[in-house]
């Protein structure tokens, strides 16, 4: 497991430039299973056995979002979740990114 999901969210000036390159590649190795889009945001979806566990698990993604103040767009349906994140001041990809995304992966376990 990676040791990003031990990491927090820190804040990131506007003009910085997003990840890209070696960089990027590195990070994306540590979630293997989120996929990079277009270099910009990383995404992925989850499975439930009903509404109401999807339900609990985005609950649970809030409050982790929350607390690292890095805020994913999430959409719920019946059985499925669907994280997508960015880091808006950068309109791209950053170590933030890749830290709320272990830390998502470890409430899916």
């Amino acid at each position: 497991m990676s040791d990003l999901a031990s990491k927090t969210c820190q804040p990131v000036k506007s003009g910085t430039p997003p990840l890209a390159g070696v960089q990027l590649n590195s990070l994306a190795k540590e979630v293997p299973d989120w996929k990079v889009v277009n270099g910009h945001h990383i995404e992925r979806a989850f499975k439930f056995p009903d509404f109401k566990s999807a339900l609990a698990f985005v609950n649970k993604v809030g409050d982790v979002a929350e607390e690292q103040e890095h805020h994913p767009d999430i959409t719920l349906g019946w059985g499925k979740a669907a994280i997508t994140t960015w880091t808006h001041s950068v309109d791209g990809l950053s170590e933030n990114d890749f830290i709320l995304a272990a830390k998502i992966d470890k409430l899916a376990k």
